[in-house]
């Protein structure tokens, strides 16, 4: 394997840390999280008090003010075990970050120390039943009414909803402006009007609770605002490559993770009278799977890089993702077929994968998404008009 260079020592002491916590408080209850289809707020607040939740965040607000490598730690080491919950990526590496750059002093003193300590927790509400990657075309509305505006709508597969104190809310304050008329809302759940529908029952990612959310004459004041009013889908547009590169590092992590799990169990399956991993097929396969997991890991890595030199284009972006998230589900596929029928058993981890596996071709913008921003990018001033 290429030796990463991304890391310093202060990150691999800081792995260290994490992977112990995860050891002790994750993974020994992970199985009941997935049944229950949520983790504990005591969970949260464990992470707080471990600096795990919101790296970055200045001293200021609380945090410890890292580099955004502390944070892809965490992410990974999560990854690596298979811990589907809890969703500290949303929260971490959205919704603080939005605060972070787009937040006005008084919503970053609000609601910044209290992420870092998992006191409150966040969740981006931007998916509804009639837009996905499309997020111009959301019904969600709010009305101004004096010094408030009132919401109305609903949003969908939303992770964190059954938890979340804070909500990072798109909705249309001018439905005839099309993307200009998008405005985003910092919500206090607590606030009445606010409703939480069914914990969705996915097809994987079972530990990581994903909700509806109702908003009924929702009463928020102006000062809740992300941003002006009509700016946020040109506020989402500037996380979008950050949203999908965190898609890509989790991709390239598993693939690595799952590579390494099929090693070991087809190095000691037995049949035929040899291992699973004396046939020449299983060599191949597996041969294959590692050198593309190289190459997406390595240019995963570059991406990294760009981004914390505030240098990553989001077609390189895209492109990480798309390509990271296709051998992912390709990896987990024919890794699971060398397991044979234990592959297909809950308590395998490469089932666990398998199913968790299915949502990254979706989550971050969806791999036609990804082909048509690069294509568009490729083929700039080339394509004919459209009618």
């Amino acid at each position: 394997m290429i030796e990463r260079t991304l890391f310093q020592p202060e990150h691999e002491m800081w792995r260290d840390t994490v992977r112990r916590f995860i050891e002790a408080e994750i993974v020994p209850f992970h199985d009941q999280w997935e049944k229950d289809g949520i983790v504990p707020r005591e969970l949260w607040l464990k992470a707080g008090a471990a600096g795990m939740l919101c790296c970055t965040v200045p001293e200021e607000y609380g945090g410890l003010g890292l580099d955004y490598l502390f944070d892809v730690v965490v992410f990974e080491e999560l990854w690596r075990v298979g811990a589907s919950g809890p969703g500290f990526l949303i929260h971490t590496d959205l919704v603080a970050t939005y605060l972070l750059t787009f937040g006005t002093e008084e919503q970053k003193q609000q609601w910044l120390p209290k992420m870092v300590t998992g006191e409150a927790i966040g969740s981006l509400g931007m998916t509804e039943p009639h837009a996905g990657s499309d997020l111009k075309a959301i019904r969600t509305k709010a009305e101004r009414d004096g010094d408030d505006y009132v919401i109305n709508g609903q949003k969908v597969f939303i992770s964190n909803g059954q938890m979340c104190d804070i909500l990072v809310l798109a909705t249309k304050t001018d439905s005839a402006a099309g993307a200009k008329g998008v405005s985003l809302f910092l919500v206090d759940t607590s606030l009445p009007g606010f409703n939480r529908g069914k914990n969705l029952d996915k097809l994987g990612m079972k530990a990581q609770d994903t909700s509806e959310l109702f908003f009924d004459n929702l009463r928020v004041p102006a000062s809740a605002m992300l941003g002006g009013e009509g700016d946020g889908f040109k506020i989402m547009m500037t996380k979008l490559a950050q949203e999908r590169l965190a898609q890509a590092i989790r991709s390239a992590t598993v693939i690595e993770t799952v590579i390494g799990y099929t090693i070991e169990y087809t190095s000691e399956r037995k049949a035929f009278g040899q291992t699973i991993a004396d046939f020449q097929n299983t060599q191949f396969v597996l041969a294959d799977l590692h050198a593309r997991g190289v190459a997406a890991r390595v240019f995963t890595d570059k991406c990294v890089e760009l981004f914390m030199a505030g240098k990553l284009d989001p077609v390189d972006a895209a492109a990480a993702k798309m390509v990271t998230s296709e051998l992912h589900c390709e990896v987990v596929d024919k890794c699971l077929q060398l397991f044979g029928g234990w592959g297909y058993m809950w308590e395998y981890p490469i089932a666990r994968a398998y199913a968790d596996a299915r949502i990254v071709k979706i989550a971050g913008g969806s791999i036609e998404v990804m082909k048509t921003i690069i294509s568009r990018e490729l083929f700039k001033g080339k394509l004919s008009a459209r009618k």
